[in-house]
């Protein structure tokens, strides 16, 4: 960001000049930072736990607690699927246990059920593994999709893999073929939505936002050098301006479709900070890291149109049907978004999760939302997150 418009910088600004080491709220215009004298875990601020307790229905120990045990959960996904091995069949959060569910099939050794247990997540038998459920998900990105079928992906709680269609399309005799080949490529579940998947590019508007052309799109995460974004919202050499008009840097790599990803370059007086925009809602939220949360964990939106909003992650590696093309390994959250708002961050608690690429509905009516995960962004680029 610019150094010569402190007024809007708000909290990046000032824990950059401070260290990073204050803590209080300030939103895009200016205002004093406040003490909050709630004692909070170390990477959720007390406007982070207000958020979670509105959007769940939680207490203020709740909020705690479960950040705390989606913390743990992301900490073992790794740890449990090594020690299953090939009798591996996905895991997710369970919110009301607050434990990380891990499948395996039933040839899974008695010494890996018992060591999974031990490691202090639960255990489900279950008919498939991951790998042969993404072996029939990636039988069905090799088939063509008509507009009327919205997105696919593996569900580990159901076993199988879920197609999603547009409702009013379902009876289309494309649609009715998609279907009947996706089944003849493996286990399939079919689900309805109420509106085909698009992107959340905007038209130049007010906001705290980035503009390329006449696009405006959201900033996701800095990166040294620069910052990610979602891939739709530039092309590679296209220049990119910031909220002030000012001239930002460019777009050093982008793909879409296929991928939704992208980073900017920043120069010209700009620079970068390990911060997500709270927009007054929560404070502005430090970045520590980018662990990867699992299904069914909490998660929050930053974007330059909505602005925060919460939910939590419903699926992962799933393939997305817009209008311009698949978009693949997306993962799908219920936190809604705007025109706009593409490019925005996802953050768990303090960890960088990816950056808003579509989805359907709004923040009125509701939605669901994917996002391109941060870290193949990433490893795709050889970027490393800015972290506090």
């Amino acid at each position: 960001m610019r150094r010569t418009r402190f007024k809007h910088i708000g909290l990046a600004a000032l824990l950059t000049l401070a260290g990073l080491g204050g803590a209080g709220t300030l939103p895009a215009s200016a205002a004093t930072p406040t003490a909050d004298s709630r004692a909070t875990s170390p990477y959720a601020s007390a406007g982070l736990l207000d958020a979670m307790q509105q959007q769940f229905g939680l207490s203020e120990d709740q909020a705690q607690a479960r950040l705390t045990a989606e913390r743990t959960a992301a900490g073992l996904q790794s740890e449990v699927r090594r020690t299953a091995g090939d009798a591996y069949g996905g895991s997710w959060f369970d919110a009301a246990s607050g434990r990380l569910t891990v499948a395996v099939t039933s040839d899974a050794s008695r010494a890996a059920r018992k060591e999974i247990l031990a490691a202090g997540a639960r255990v489900r038998t279950v008919e498939r593994s991951a790998r042969q459920l993404d072996a029939a998900k990636a039988r069905i990105d090799r088939l063509p999709a008509p507009s009327g079928v919205s997105s696919w992906h593996v569900d580990p709680v159901a076993n199988t893999v879920v197609v999603t269609v547009v409702r009013d399309k379902r009876a289309d005799n494309d649609v009715q073929r998609f279907l009947s080949q996706a089944r003849n490529a493996g286990p399939v579940t079919v689900e309805s939505s109420a509106t085909a998947p698009g992107t959340f590019a905007a038209g130049t508007v007010g906001g705290d936002p980035y503009y390329t052309g006449n696009v405006r799109c959201s900033i996701g995460f800095s990166v040294y050098g620069g910052f990610v974004t979602a891939g739709h919202c530039g092309r590679p050499g296209a220049g990119v301006s910031g909220w002030d008009g000012s001239y930002i840097g460019s777009f050093q790599g982008s793909s879409f479709p296929d991928n939704d990803y992208a980073w900017v370059s920043v120069g010209s007086g700009w620079w970068t900070v390990p911060v997500v925009l709270g927009w007054g809602t929560v404070p502005d939220q430090l970045v520590r890291g980018s662990a990867e949360a699992p299904v069914g964990a909490s998660i929050c939106r930053s974007g330059s149109t909505s602005h925060w909003h919460c939910g939590t992650v419903l699926a992962k590696n799933e393939t997305v049907n817009y209008s311009q093309g698949a978009v693949h390994q997306m993962t799908k959250t219920s936190v809604c978004a705007e025109p706009g708002d593409s490019g925005g961050s996802f953050i768990s608690g303090d960890q960088a999760q990816g950056v808003t690429s579509g989805g359907w509905g709004n923040c009125s009516s509701g939605g669901e939302t994917w996002f391109q995960p941060i870290n193949e962004i990433l490893n795709r680029y050889g970027l490393t997150l800015h972290t506090y």
